[in-house]
């Protein structure tokens, strides 16, 4: 097969749109959504939204998303993303811990979360578009704003643009978990007025987006990478189109329609456009791709080597944390020459490995992967400064990779020293699923973590040890999470062990427990 894109020249597309982000049937020139995001900010600064303040978005991809956030950005307050998967309890934590003045989301959503709302913060909500009902199947009448609270549209309608002002941009505050099962902000030194565009610029590079560039947004903006690159690409002017949710067909369509040129991928959605009949695949032209770019969870190397073998040379991989950025990035042709290789480190960073003992380790030898900031801002953790020095070295951090550099100081990665699952490029940590089962009556201790899944990567298990004389099922375990947390946490399988497997100071042997899933794969977690 040709290592190209091969264009079919046989039907006539829209003409190309650039300078615009649209979702659904609703289009708004940049110009247009940055003056609404102004007013936003004159909205939410009447409300108490302040310097260094918090602003919660629970939206699903939809153009107030990105007004919220350019909105926190002008006034200097943190931005929130909140995963809509959530449960309620989940949800009130993030609003208690953030320490949220405003919540702006989807009047659907608000149905299952305002009985945890705390009564200090303000909310509005965004009529669900017609394109998100039809997605996920939303009823009409929870579409509508709840009586009594504030419309977006009519809110916004109230208010004038805010002044232009040297106030700081402090981004987004995106919350991760941790051993501890409870999840923590990462709270971001402010990007001063007069750094705004270097930092952008330096965003646009990592993506390679370039003015006037198009692109979609296939993934949820809760997710950090995937609202950096909505905002990386308003940045570079671009033409941005916002789907609810990813479905394989239709990106190829929307390629061809729109004359894509750039796109950002997770391995799933990679596997899922494999996955398409090649009549389906060969029907769209898709010549106008530059620049295709994958993350946020390993990719298997069949995957790699026959996406790059359809869509040829453009297709690009990077290696980046949330605390960190993006840190390294490689070509096709760097990955072909070096199979499995996440790339050298940008530049004006450094990635380095260490073993336990905090010995720099020479090339091939695996060690834990450190890597510097570069130009990112610092960051500690939220109501948690005291974690932010448990992941540093040297001046250095590291999110618990295990990897080697080889001679020419190109990243591998291996495995993870931390239990975190990836699963369909979402980091998921099993001290908070565990946290959750210990509350069942009939648990004595569990241990959760991952297995391997053909599509997603990763998927969970769950091994649990019942308290005396206690029966559980595994329909049981998985109805009582469900309940409590998002479904994307509640485990696959599970297991019922008495006891547990453990070592002489009564540590649950985790890797006893996967080894048996993982063994023959060719791969190591």
């Amino acid at each position: 097969m040709p290592n190209e894109v091969k264009a079919t020249g046989t039907k006539e597309s829209a003409p190309v749109r650039a300078g615009i982000v649209q979702s659904g049937d609703r289009s708004f020139s940049l110009a247009e959504i940055r003056e609404r995001s102004s007013r936003a900010a004159t909205g939410f600064a009447a409300m108490g939204l302040e310097d260094g303040g918090t602003l919660a978005i629970m939206l699903r991809n939809d153009t107030p998303f990105i007004e919220c956030v350019l909105a926190a950005n002008q006034i200097g307050a943190y931005s929130v993303p909140i995963n809509w998967h959530h449960k309620s309890e989940e949800v009130r934590y993030l609003l208690n811990d953030s320490r949220a003045a405003v919540l702006v989301v989807h009047s659907d959503l608000l149905h299952d979360i305002r009985h945890v709302v705390p009564e200090n913060i303000s909310v509005i909500c965004v009529q669900t578009p017609p394109e998100i009902r039809q997605a996920y199947g939303v009823p009409d009448e929870t579409a509508l704003p709840l009586p009594g609270c504030l419309e977006w549209e009519s809110w916004l309608a109230q208010h004038t643009p805010l002044p232009e002002r040297p106030s700081a941009s402090r981004g987004t505050m995106v919350y991760t978990s941790g051993t501890t099962g409870l999840p923590k902000g990462i709270k971001r030194e402010p990007v001063p007025s007069h750094n705004r565009e270097a930092y952008a610029a330096l965003r646009r590079q990592w993506f390679g987006h370039q003015p006037g560039m198009r692109t979609a947004i296939v993934g949820p903006m809760y997710h950090s990478v995937q609202a950096s690159y909505a905002l990386a690409a308003v940045s570079a002017n671009g033409g941005v189109f916002l789907l609810p949710r990813f479905d394989a067909e239709q990106v190829l369509a929307l390629i061809e329609a729109e004359k894509l040129t750039h796109l950002h991928l997770v391995p799933v959605m990679m596997n899922r456009l494999l996955q398409l009949p090649r009549i389906v695949r060969e029907k769209y032209d898709l010549s106008s791709l530059q620049f295709v770019i994958h993350g946020a969870a390993p990719c298997p190397p069949d995957v790699k080597r026959r996406f790059i073998e359809w869509w040829g040379p453009r297709v690009y991989e990077y290696y980046g944390t949330s605390e960190a950025g993006m840190v390294s990035r490689s070509s096709s042709d760097e990955w072909l020459r070096r199979e499995g290789t996440v790339g050298k480190a940008w530049p004006g960073r450094t990635v380095r490995i260490y073993d336990n003992e905090g010995r720099v380790l020479p090339p091939r030898v695996e060690g834990v992967v450190y890597m510097s900031l570069g130009l990112m801002p610092d960051f500690t953790y939220h109501n948690a400064d005291e974690k932010r020095s448990e992941i540093e070295r040297d001046g250095l951090v590291t999110n618990g990779d295990i990897g080697y550099l080889d001679e020419d100081g190109y990243l591998f990665l291996c495995d993870r020293q931390q239990d975190m699952v990836i699963s369909g490029g979402v980091n998921i940590y099993p001290a908070e699923i565990e946290a959750v089962l210990a509350t069942h009556p009939g648990v004595s201790d569990s241990a959760v973590f991952g297995i391997p899944d053909p599509e997603y990567g990763e998927a969970l298990a769950a091994a649990v040890q019942p308290r005396n004389g206690q029966t559980l099922s595994a329909t049981e375990l998985a109805s009582f999470l469900k309940t409590r947390l998002a479904k994307y946490k509640v485990p696959r399988e599970f297991e019922i062990r008495n006891p547990l497997p453990r070592d002489e100071s009564g540590k649950i042997f985790k890797r006893l427990l996967r080894d048996r899933y993982w063994a023959n794969t060719g791969r190591r977690i």
